[in-house]
């Protein structure tokens, strides 16, 4: 049991090593540095290898791009690791690419570097979520299926509460740049992209010790690049019985477009749409990280009072319920209202996600890693046409403000099908098959 338990905190930790990119960085830090170079003009036009578009439009474009690259890789990917059996070979790979990227951005220096950092910032992003398909993968193999949403909103949590850490060092370093020697701010903020890819490295390293091997010692081949798309067809021939696994793949896929559009976008909107520097947007950044702690747990819970597909429901109806109140926000307390609503069902939602689809894997299947692979792909193109959706409604109308409203519609349709799945053995369902 002790074994066990050290498996499980190591799983854990992986979640404090690299959620500080996806929530320091690409949802809190890197925005606002990113708008601070990129608008040198009324207009905030940028030029991108001869290509004039609004900056939030590119951000909006590269961020759909890095999860499509990561889509297409993903079945490769996981065909290699199925047949090798050594997941954490390629988590390694996409933690090292990832982390390396981040430190990259420390030479995004000015509008002049523009292709630099974005392609930095692909990079790191398609390492950050590549990786994701080996780290969750191991979670039915390492955790009974009566604890995989503690389990899952444990590892969130050690996320966030790592994230908060890192995020105040941070905050701090760039608040008080001088005492540190950097020159100026800029300065500063660049240092702090060294500071999360090292962090991303350093803590992955326990992971890296102590989760299974699995190694079958089989050799690669050319057939293998194949054997991932063809495990995906088999997992989607399979939800023709798999029916309740089919239907909340479906409310997976919409639900998703708008949570990840938000979070990957939401300091953007302010600083765009509301013209928030950055001490007005610090404090939004904390309560997000601060409550979404406490809402991982707080809705892990009601999931064992009212079962997996109440809770979601619920979160589904207080996201729909933000974005609605977020295309009214004016003001930096209303600001401020939203952040803390959505740090409040942001790490809930996708840590019972995660564990609610890990229910529903046939008992019998070995072939975790497919699943989990079909999963993330479908997590991957949602986001692709999430953030898509939104930067393509910026670019025609003008306002990220008109954008909010698809995000609605995705959380509405999303609701819609989530309401017809049982969960097995699950005591409390909102709805019979």
């Amino acid at each position: 049991m002790k074994k066990i338990n050290g498996v499980i905190r190591a799983w854990c930790t992986y979640d404090l090593a690299n959620s500080v990119y996806n929530l320091v960085i690409n949802t809190a830090i890197f925005p606002i540095y990113y708008t601070a170079v990129t608008s040198v003009s009324n207009d905030d036009k940028v030029d991108f290898f001869g290509f004039e578009m609004v900056n939030s439009v590119l951000y909006s474009y590269a961020t759909s791009l890095s999860y499509l690259i990561s889509a297409l890789l993903l079945p490769i990917l996981s065909g290699i690791a199925d047949y090798t059996g050594n997941k954490k070979k390629y988590l390694k790979i996409f933690t090292y690419l990832g982390a390396f990227a981040c430190i990259g951005l420390f030479f995004f220096t000015n509008e002049n570097a523009l292709e630099w950092g974005i392609f930095c910032v692909m990079l790191a992003s398609i390492g950050y979520s590549s990786g994701l398909v080996f780290y969750d993968a191991y979670l039915p193999e390492i955790a009974p299926k009566n604890m995989t949403d503690r389990i899952s909103a444990k590892g969130f949590s050690y996320g966030y509460a790592g994230s908060v850490i890192l995020l105040l060092i941070s905050i701090f370093i760039t608040q008080k740049y001088e005492m540190f020697g950097f020159s100026d701010l800029g300065e500063a903020t660049r240092f702090v992209f060294i500071l999360v890819g090292l962090w991303w490295i350093g803590f992955a390293q326990v992971p890296f010790k102590w989760l299974p091997k699995n190694n079958s010692n089989k050799k690669v081949s050319r057939d293998i690049f194949k054997n991932g798309y063809l495990e995906l067809k088999k997992v989607f021939l399979s939800l023709k019985k798999l029916k309740n696994m089919k239907m909340y793949l479906f409310a997976y896929f919409f639900y998703n477009m708008g949570v990840q559009t938000i979070m990957l976008l939401a300091i953007l909107f302010g600083t765009k749409e509301l013209e928030l520097n950055s001490s007005q947007l610090i404090p939004a950044i904390i309560i997000i990280q601060f409550v979404a702690i406490l809402g991982a747990t707080l809705f892990a819970k009601l999931s064992d009072l009212r079962g997996n597909i109440f809770s979601l429901s619920t979160m589904i109806g207080i996201w729909i319920g933000i974005c609605l109140y977020g295309y009214t926000v004016t003001s930096v307390n209303q600001f401020y209202v939203i952040a803390g609503l959505v740090g409040l069902v942001m790490g809930g939602i996708q840590s019972l996600s995660r564990a609610t689809f890990s229910k529903l894997i046939p008992i019998n299947s070995e072939d975790h890693t497919s699943y989990f692979s079909f999963y993330d792909v479908t997590f991957h193109i949602s986001v692709v046409l999430g953030t898509f959706s939104y930067g393509l409604i910026d670019q025609i109308t003008g306002s990220m403000r008109n954008s909010i409203l698809i995000l609605v519609l995705f959380f509405i349709i999303g609701l819609a099908f989530l309401i017809f799945v049982k969960m097995p053995n699950e005591k409390f369902q909102t709805s019979k098959t």
